[in-house]
């Protein structure tokens, strides 16, 4: 059964105009410039490599769809050449997986001949993308961070800095507490929410004035706390 089904397919396949294929490679390879451009505009930081990578994302799926065309056979082979392919690079933000499926739609979208579908559909999401970069959407209006205090042992932990915190409007959660230096120094470990319009100097400032200008460790992105 599978053997006639291949054979059928294989016949069936019609031939790739070159003509075609070259508006295929051409407009694709405009298309992955356009969203690596809305890319880089779009995100405060980004590498050189990712951006290089959608340019030629939606000409390479562009070519898959081509050399496959409707033949079940060539799936089959290329879905087994890829599997073995083994890709090590971390997983980045939820923006940057959204672009590579993004390219990847615009080159599939090329590749089986929807030229006008794929033009629109790249330029309507591009300009969102420009519409909820300029109106911010989804930003906090203010951020968290992780800050770590030394104190002199003489000092409450509990209550020490409430007063600052208080002061500087500053949401805090105190996460952790460990001894240093054979127990002669705390230190904690807060997880705060601070307002952008905060004066951090300031704020650093009055903690060191109150644990007498022991290390203090401001971290501008939260991450996990080891216990």
């Amino acid at each position: 059964m599978l053997d006639s089904l291949f054979s059928t397919t294989a016949a069936s396949v019609t031939e790739l105009s070159l003509g075609d294929a070259l508006l295929t490679l051409f407009l694709s390879f405009a298309l992955g410039g356009m969203i690596s451009f809305t890319y880089m505009k779009t995100q405060a930081t980004y590498t050189q490599n990712f951006a290089l990578t959608m340019i030629v994302l939606p000409t390479i799926v562009a070519i898959i769809i081509l050399l496959i065309g409707s033949n079940i056979a060539r799936a089959f082979s290329l879905a087994g050449a890829f599997s073995i392919i083994r890709f090590r690079s971390a997983p980045g933000d939820p923006k940057d997986i959204a672009f590579v499926l993004f390219t990847m739609a615009a080159g599939l979208a090329c590749g089986v001949g929807a030229y006008g579908y794929a033009v629109l559909f790249t330029v309507v999401l591009c300009l969102l993308m420009f519409f909820l970069k300029a109106i911010r959407f989804g930003a906090k209006t203010s951020t968290q961070k992780l800050l770590k205090v030394t104190i002199p042992e003489n000092l409450n932990y509990e209550r020490t800095f409430d007063e600052i915190f208080n002061i500087f409007s500053v949401k805090y959660e105190l996460k952790k507490v460990k001894t240093t230096e054979l127990g002669s120094l705390y230190e904690l470990v807060y997880a705060i929410t601070i307002d952008p319009d905060t004066d951090q100097k300031e704020f650093l400032d009055a903690i060191r004035v109150r644990n007498g200008n022991l290390d203090i460790s401001l971290t501008m992105t939260p991450t996990s706390i080891e216990y």
